[in-house]
């Protein structure tokens, strides 16, 4: 919006002081009827104009619900506010209050029977079950996990056949490619808008071109131009991470076999480095399901070895899988000595590891660990927990090929955000120690 202008022409949903002029993508918006789906780069103005889309619709439109969704509820809640600050204007400027009922953090109720609800989606969308919509927002939808998805869509269903309504509004910076958000581009039941911060004549120049110096060729345009993007050498394409990562809830109290087999995977930060990466993995013949995943801050060495015990009475893993290079270490040798053989080492380089009762000399090398870990992926023998961080983790993960001295051709694996992955294909590794040889270094 561009500040000290005002609005072209009049309309009766014109309420509110007319102190600017939206630019010709928010106006298209605002007069739109029907779904829509808006990917865009960062500060373009994206929560404004659906902020006041929300306001407007609840006014104009007496005893309908909105509910605005994201996946966390600090999300859900930033877009929230800015809607409430539209009542607030309108209060400030009419002396006149359109609330019925003092707000909520969650809940705004009208004079017109109209209410606006704000809840996160969570990793399942199951206490958003029940509602009956006339319309949905989901902000930063390309972060809300697939599975949401089926618990949401139903909502607007009855509003939909009856009123004509249960109207769908989706808003995000991209998160690579595929899920609903990615293929609503492709949908003909949503009119789409791609807005880039370059286009944005509020966004100082200046700043864009340090960060496109700074950033990555796909972290720009996902970030700034707001373009579907996958590295072009991402280790694991972002597509077949959404479609593993369809194990929603998982807790032990309920999920637990005694008769399956359990493996943790572990990523030791350095001192000021990454988080402390732990991935438990249940094996069930040969079918992984990655159940766990969580991250801790490095404290020390004895509160790190701490964790991994309670975990090992918990679970009873047959095998921990863990970095044992640099700080890992001196984790790894405590733990061998309290744990005994169940500590494995895998830190890229050549191990004794034991293999169906036997010790054997294997070089386990990060291209195995990965490789192996894709193929479970790509074959489907791995189902993931639903979990962002995760998500963000495998995301990053790229790679490029270079030549060794002796003139092999090798492989670099490596990730800015790789603490968790590292991790992961770790957990993943029990494939292995069960034998089971799905495909060939």
């Amino acid at each position: 919006m561009n500040s000290k202008k005002r609005t072209r022409g009049k309309r009766s949903k014109d309420i509110l002081p007319k102190s600017w002029e939206w630019d010709r993508w928010q106006q298209e918006i605002l007069d739109h009827q029907g779904n829509i789906t808006l990917r865009s780069g960062r500060q373009v103005g994206k929560s404004e104009v659906i902020a006041r889309k929300a306001f407007d619709f609840a006014i104009n439109h007496p005893k309908t619900v909105t509910m605005i969704i994201a996946a966390s509820q600090r999300q859900s809640s930033l877009l929230f506010e800015k809607v409430r600050g539209n009542f607030e204007i309108y209060e400030r400027e009419n002396k006149k209050s359109l609330f019925e009922d003092k707000p909520t953090q969650t809940r705004i109720r009208l004079t017109n029977g109209s209410v606006i609800h704000s809840l996160p989606a969570g990793r399942t969308g199951h206490f958003i079950r029940g509602f009956t919509l006339d319309m949905l927002i989901a902000d930063e939808a390309a972060f809300i996990g697939e599975q949401v998805w089926l618990s949401i869509l139903p909502t607007i269903a009855v509003s939909r056949k009856r009123r004509g309504m249960g109207y769908i509004i989706l808003l995000s910076t991209p998160f690579g490619k595929g899920g609903y958000f990615y293929h609503s581009f492709t949908d003909k039941d949503f009119r789409q808008w791609h807005v880039s911060s370059e286009d944005c004549p509020r966004i100082d120049r200046g700043f864009l071109a340090k960060e496109r110096k700074r950033m990555t060729k796909a972290e720009y345009r996902q970030e700034y131009l707001g373009e579907f993007t996958d590295e072009w050498n991402q280790f694991f394409p972002t597509q077949l991470i959404k479609e593993c990562m369809t194990l929603i809830e998982w807790h032990k109290d309920k999920h637990y076999h005694s008769s399956r087999r359990y493996y943790l995977g572990v990523d030791i930060a350095r001192y000021g480095g990454d988080e402390n990466a732990f991935i438990i993995a249940e094996l069930d013949q040969e079918r992984i399901k990655i159940v766990v995943c969580e991250t801790t801050d490095r404290i020390s060495s004895t509160d790190t070895i701490g964790r991994i015990e309670v975990y090992d009475r918990e679970y009873r893993f047959n095998k921990i899988f863990i970095d044992d290079s640099g700080v890992g270490g001196a984790v790894y040798d405590l733990l061998f000595e309290r744990l005994g053989r169940k500590v494995i080492g895998l830190n890229n380089a050549s191990k004794r590891i034991e293999i169906q009762g036997k010790e054997k000399q294997r070089g386990i090398f990060k291209e195995d660990l990965y490789s192996n870990a894709l193929t479970l992926m790509e074959i489907g023998r791995c189902e993931i927990v639903s979990d962002l961080s995760l998500l963000r983790s495998l995301k990053s993960i790229t790679y490029e090929y270079g030549q060794l001295k002796s003139g092999e051709r090798a492989v670099k694996i490596y990730g800015d955000y790789a603490h968790l992955a590292e991790a992961f294909v770790r957990a993943c590794w029990c494939i292995k120690e069960k034998g089971l040889n799905l495909y060939v270094f």
